[in-house]
């Protein structure tokens, strides 16, 4: 019978089980989130409790004996709505010890290959939605963005608003997952997050000039004759309009 370990869907939890892994007498032919777990006859659960501790020891091995490159291509699968992503990332680290820091140009390798095409994906995503974040005053001194993206990138995304919009409040809400940034010109964190938290939008004639502007902007910048509608939801996908205001 195969063993599955299963953790609570944390990163620390992800990594505490490839310690476990790497120190268990029970070796796991996978690892998976314990919530996507499917029960087998042919395979034996065995679940994990997270430790920090054991989770550093894990980081910063695969820091020291393969790559800093590495630790983010690791992080970038975690955070990506690939289905298998723990066991794949689990077979990477093994790979990465074995190789060592050269392990990312063993791109003959399977498992080398799918992290690096899912990691590409996501860092492809986080780029692109850096240009379609946009805000709305939702009340006093507080603005509010939903997104809807494929991967879970919102601790990618978050330092780049953070830097650009130190002095604001301003919440990103994932409406796929509900979670959110939360900033408070001060610090920010990822929490759980419902819509219906966010207070009610009082209208105010500044806040409105600054809406519209993206409106009037994607107005004026439109030709008719040069029009593309392909093209658009090319490079614009029909999923995003609806968190962007220039669409509404």
């Amino acid at each position: 019978m195969e063993v599955c370990y299963l953790y609570d869907g944390s990163f620390e939890g992800l990594l505490t089980a490839v310690y476990e892994a790497y120190y268990n007498k029970i070796k796991p032919m996978e690892i998976v989130e314990a919530e996507e777990f499917q029960p087998s006859l042919l395979t034996e659960p065995f679940y994990i409790e997270t430790d920090s501790a054991k989770a550093y020891k894990v980081q910063s091995a695969i820091k020291d004996k393969i790559s800093e490159d590495a630790l983010d291509n690791i992080f970038y699968n975690y955070i990506s709505n690939y289905k298998n992503k723990s066991t794949l990332i689990y077979n990477y680290i093994k790979l990465g010890f074995k190789i060592g820091p050269k392990v990312d140009l063993y791109t003959h390798e399977d498992t080398v290959i799918k992290i690096h095409k899912i990691a590409g994906k996501v860092a492809g995503e986080q780029h692109l939605m850096l240009g379609f974040v946009r805000f709305e005053a939702v009340g006093k001194n507080l603005y509010y963005s939903s997104i809807e993206p494929d991967n879970n990138i919102l601790a990618l995304i978050a330092p780049h608003f953070v830097s650009r919009l130190s002095d604001q409040n301003w919440i990103i809400h994932d409406t796929k997952r509900e979670i959110a940034v939360v900033y408070n010109m001060f610090e920010w964190g990822i929490v759980p997050f419902e819509k219906s938290e966010i207070p009610t939008f009082n209208s105010d004639d500044r806040e409105d000039f600054y809406t519209n502007l993206w409106k009037d902007y994607f107005t004026s910048t439109a030709i008719t004759n040069r029009l593309n509608p392909k093209l658009q939801r090319a490079k614009v996908p029909v999923r995003y309009w609806k968190h962007m205001t220039e669409f509404k």
